[in-house]
Formats: C-alpha cells, sequence, structure tokens
C-alpha cells in the first residue's frame, strides 16, 4: 500500500488534468479549423483571383500597346521593305531589345518568318509560320497563345502597312509576347499569396509546385473557371490545398488556364481566431495545474525537490548537503538509499585517490630511479676507467665526454621534472623573432650525435616577431627536433621544418620521414615516461613541450601519423600590448 499512494496521487492528478486539457482542446481545434478556416480560404482565393485578373489586364494592355507602337516604327517598315530575311534578322535586334519582350517576330505577308528573336529556344520558324498563318484566317483575334517544345508565350500581333493603314499596302506581320516562365510564376504566386501552376490544355507549363506535387496535379479533378460555387478541395502528397482555375483564352483550343491553389494545412496554423482561444485554453490549463500542483506539493513536490537539490550538490561535490527524508512513501525510501549510497561513495572515492596517488608515485619512482641508475652507472664505469694511469689523452678525453653526458641525461631529467611545479606566471616573456630561435635551435641540434646524417630543411615565411620566453622556447624546439633526429633512419633521414605566420599566431609544422608514431602509444603520447623503441630517453621530452607550449597560450598537437612519417604542428600566440603572451583555450591531451 506505501508503494500505491504517490503512484495513485501522481495517477490521478494527471489524468483528470490530461482528459480535461485534451478533450477541451479537440473540440475547439477541429470546430474551429473546420468552419473558420474554409471560410478564410474561399476569400483568399477569391481575392487572388481578382488580383491576378487585373494584372493581367494590365500586361495585356501594355503589351498591345508596345505591338502598335512597334508597327508604326519607320525602322521597322524600313527594314521590312527590303525583303532580305538575313538584313532583318540582324536589323531588328536592337528593335527586340527596345521592345522589352521575351519573344519577336517580324513576317511578310505570306507568313513567311523574315526574324525570330526569342529568350528561351523552343520555337522554330516553321511553327511560328503555322501560329501566323493562323492569325491571318482569324484577323480580329490580335492576341494569341503560342506553345512549343514546352514553351508557352502570350503574343500580341499587329499588321505593318506602307504608309497609311487605310490605304491597305501590308508590308507583313509584326509580333511580340512574354513567356509563361518560373519568374512569372514566382511572381504571380507572390502577389496572389498562393501556388500557381499554369496548364496548357493537360500539361503543366510552369507552376511553383514540388515535381512531385506537379504529377500528383495532373490526377486531381479541377474546376474549369472561376464560376464555380466554391474551390476543390485537392490532396497533393501530404498537403491538402482548396484550388481554383481561371481561364487564360476560353476561345482557344486547347484552352490555358491558370490554376490557383491555397494550402489548407498551412492557414490553419497560422488562424488568429484558434490561436486565441488556444492561448485561452493553455492559460486556464496552467492555473488549473498551478493550483493542483500547489495543493499537492506537501507531500509530492518538496521531497522531490530536497532530492533533486542533493543530488545536484553531489555533482558539484558536495557529500554533506543535508537530506530530509520524511514519510513511509516512494521518495523517503530512495532519499535514504541516495544518502547512503553517497556515503558509500565518498569512501571509495577517497580510497580510490589514495591509491591512484600511490601509483603515481610509484610509477614516478621507478621510472626516475631505472634513468637515474643508468646514467649513475655509466658515471661510475667511466670515473673507474679514469683511475687507470695507462690511457692516453685521446681516450681519457673520450672517457670524460662519456661522464658529462651521463650528468647532462640527469640534469635534463631533473629540469623536466622541476617544469612541471612551475606556474605560468614563471614565463620571461621578451620581444623576439621566432625565427632566429628556431635558427639557433637547428644548429645546437646539428651537433648533436643524433642528428649525424640527417638533412634539415628550414622554409620561414614573414617575419614572426612577438613576445615569448625564447629560453623555454628553445627548449621546446630542441626536444622536437631531437625526437624527430631519432625517429629518421640514419641513412637517407630528413627533416622539414615550415614557420609561417598567420595574424597575430606563429604555426611551425615538424616534419620527419620516420616510420610514424607506434600504435601502442600514440594516444599516451603527451603523457609523462611515455616511451617506445628508445634505447635512452625519460619519456619527459613531449610532456614538457606541450607545458611550455600552453604556458605560452598555444597548443601542439600531431597532425599526421603514417609510414611515410610525422607532423607535429606548434601554435604559439605572438602578440600582447600588456608584453605578456595572449591566453587561449588550453587542450588536454
Amino acid at each position: 500500500m506505501k508503494g500505491l499512494q504517490l503512484r495513485t496521487k501522481f495517477l490521478l492528478s494527471m489524468l483528470l488534468v490530461s482528459l480535461a486539457l485534451t478533450g477541451t482542446t479537440l473540440l475547439v481545434v477541429r470546430r474551429t479549423v473546420q468552419e473558420e478556416a474554409r471560410r478564410q480560404i474561399q476569400r483568399d482565393l477569391k481575392n487572388s483571383v481578382a488580383t491576378f485578373q487585373d494584372s493581367q489586364r494590365q500586361r495585356q494592355e501594355t503589351l498591345a500597346r508596345s505591338a502598335v507602337l512597334l508597327a508604326d516604327l519607320p525602322t521597322v517598315r524600313a527594314l521590312m521593305t527590303t525583303r532580305d530575311p538575313i538584313t532583318i534578322q540582324d536589323a531588328s535586334q536592337g528593335i527586340w531589345r527596345l521592345a522589352e519582350s521575351d519573344l519577336f517576330v517580324l513576317a511578310d505577308p505570306s507568313a513567311k518568318i523574315m526574324a525570330l528573336h526569342a529568350s528561351a529556344p523552343g520555337l522554330t520558324p516553321e511553327t511560328v509560320r503555322d501560329f501566323v498563318l493562323a492569325s491571318q484566317r482569324a484577323p480580329q483575334a490580335s492576341r494569341q497563345w503560342w506553345f512549343g517544345e514546352k514553351h508557352l508565350y502570350e503574343v500580341f500581333l499587329q499588321p505593318i502597312y506602307f504608309g497609311d493603314a487605310a490605304e491597305n499596302r501590308r508590308l507583313g506581320t509584326l509580333a511580340i509576347g512574354y513567356e509563361i516562365n518560373e519568374r512569372l510564376a514566382q511572381d504571380i504566386s507572390r502577389v496572389a499569396a498562393s501556388q500557381v501552376a499554369f496548364r496548357y490544355g493537360e500539361p503543366v507549363v510552369r507552376s511553383t509546385l514540388s515535381p512531385a506535387q506537379e504529377n500528383e496535379l495532373l490526377h486531381q479533378p479541377l474546376p474549369q473557371d472561376t464560376s464555380s460555387s466554391e474551390p476543390n478541395t485537392i490532396q497533393l502528397g501530404r498537403e491538402q490545398f482548396l484550388a481554383t482555375a481561371v481561364a487564360l483564352s476560353p476561345e482557344t483550343t486547347p484552352p490555358v488556364r491558370l490554376v490557383v491553389l491555397k494550402s489548407f494545412d498551412q492557414a490553419t496554423a497560422f488562424l488568429d481566431a484558434l490561436n486565441r482561444r488556444l492561448l485561452a485554453l493553455g492559460l486556464a490549463a496552467v492555473l488549473g495545474g498551478s493550483l493542483l500542483i500547489f495543493l499537492i506539493s506537501h507531500t509530492f513536490t518538496r521531497p522531490l525537490g530536497n532530492l533533486v537539490d542533493g543530488v545536484r550538490a553531489l555533482e558539484h561535490g558536495d557529500y554533506a548537503f543535508p537530506l530530509r527524508a520524511r514519510g513511509q512513501d516512494e521518495v523517503a525510501e530512495v532519499s535514504g538509499a541516495f544518502d547512503r549510497m553517497r556515503t558509500s561513495l565518498l569512501k571509495n572515492r577517497q580510497e580510490l585517490l589514495e591509491s591512484e596517488r600511490l601509483a603515481t608515485i610509484g610509477r614516478m619512482a621507478s621510472s626516475i630511479s631505472h634513468d637515474l641508475r643508468h646514467s649513475l652507472a655509466a658515471i661510475v664505469a667511466n670515473a673507474e676507467f679514469l683511475c687507470e694511469s695507462n690511457l692516453t689523452s685521446a681516450q681519457r678525453e673520450e672517457l670524460y665526454g662519456e661522464v658529462s653526458m651521463a650528468v647532462n641525461q640527469m640534469t635534463d631529467l631533473i629540469e623536466s621534472l622541476l617544469e612541471f611545479s612551475r606556474t605560468r606566471e614563471s614565463l620571461r616573456p621578451s620581444f623576439g623573432d621566432l625565427q632566429k630561435t628556431l635558427q639557433y635551435s637547428v644548429q645546437m641540434i646539428k651537433s648533436h650525435p643524433e642528428s649525424l646524417g640527417v638533412k634539415i630543411n628550414l622554409d620561414c615565411d614573414g617575419s614572426c616577431d612577438g613576445w615569448f620566453d625564447a629560453k623555454k622556447m628553445e627548449r621546446v624546439l630542441h626536444n622536437l627536433l631531437l625526437n624527430a633526429c631519432e625517429a629518421v633512419p640514419h641513412a637517407g633521414g630528413r627533416i622539414d621544418l615550415h614557420l609561417r605566420r598567420s595574424g597575430e599566431t606563429a604555426e611551425l609544422q615538424v616534419c620527419d620521414n620516420g616510420p610514424g608514431i607506434a600504435d601502442e602509444i600514440r594516444e599516451q603520447l603527451f603523457q609523462p615516461f611515455v616511451s617506445y623503441g628508445k634505447e635512452n630517453g625519460t619519456g619527459m621530452g613531449l610532456t614538457v613541450v606541450q607545458k611550455i607550449v600552453q604556458d605560452h597560450g598555444g597548443d601542439v598537437m600531431v597532425e599526421s601519423s603514417s609510414a611515410a612519417g610525422t607532423v607535429f604542428r606548434l601554435v604559439l600566440p605572438l602578440k600582447s600590448t600588456s608584453g605578456k603572451p595572449v591566453p587561449v583555450r588550453e587542450s588536454v591531451s
């Protein structure tokens, strides 16, 4: 029964609220959408059709006047008197540009095409001649629709006379027209605030619909003109439309019609009246729900809120946040279990940190002692050899070099360990040229035994002056170059250095032709004491490189590694008005 108390309270309260809100919302939405949306769309369709008819009428009057004016131009009359198609075709190019139409045609009295200019291919002289002959058989029709190769034109024809038209000395026919193209369809769609489609008979010539919707439109019953009492409801894909049609050429066969479609789905989503009702319903639901939650908050929400605060406190590391577990319901049981889990987690965490600390100290001590023993053994052995009296000067100098090298290795190890105890404030930046620092590091590495037989190429692009700690950057460059020298083959080894400036940042690429980074250490490459395949080395070189570069506000990364070689990329900020490096986000390797 204890387990059912809280569940019953929750289910009953939420069920009552959900049933009331869902039932009321569905009733209001369904009635509002069915009644108001259809009436609004019908009004919009009628207004859209009326707007299009007005604009269509103005366009037709403009083209008709243009045809009359162009036919009366002396230039046009003079061209038609030449009777030379080539001359007329070439010379009429400018007149077509002046007309600003998509189609311009000049024909002689026998309907022979003397000039044909069109913005889109599709109409051939033979097709146009048939249209002109048809217009001569019906001289009262000055407006026609020409269709060819999926291009539809509304054309206006005007006879060209020599002298006064009353004398009936006809030189030919002029025709200008505009194409029903994508641009016109988009313009009409914006004016009508709807989707539009032009149909020449059954085929759809142009539309603003998607190709899939165009396909489905061919199989939908549509009204023949705007005299229908109501628009048709059609389904195109998943979207429902109300559609009506405007007959652009009822006298021609096949007829040309404009279909105007208004999305029923989109309209219903933006009805103001529906939004107001839903807003009022939402406010009522919020008020009712708030009242109900207030009534049950003492027994339900307070314990949950306290438990949530405890979880958040634990997330931020607070193991002492007080949990008040009251009552006998599930929340109280969960609170008690969480408190016990938190205590156990704190204990395990402390044990884990202690064991990890000891393990880290052990690994560090093991690595350091091994490297120090190796160097000390070399010092002791060579010191014993130096005690012998029968050694030549060259032999003593060689033994002294071995001792000096071992001491330097021990010094490097100690210096690397000390580097981790220093903070970013230990940097001593000064204004200098990173290119000179790099050149100095290259000269120093060339004197190292590991660089024998290795070819080092340096490519610097522009000045890289700025603020940085030159001594520490020398250590960074030395470690990178030494690693590269150790990786490449002694015969044919090659290291390419590319330094360039990008804004306020210097970028250095260190490319070698070694065998690449071993898979065993690729993920832990910048961690301390990581080394692979080297007889000597502390595994601290790249770790020190990363720390110094990040202390400068930069970063170092492996850009690529394969059997053909490895590329390290170093990014270092240079400019700062305060004389210190510009800080950037530190990366975690």
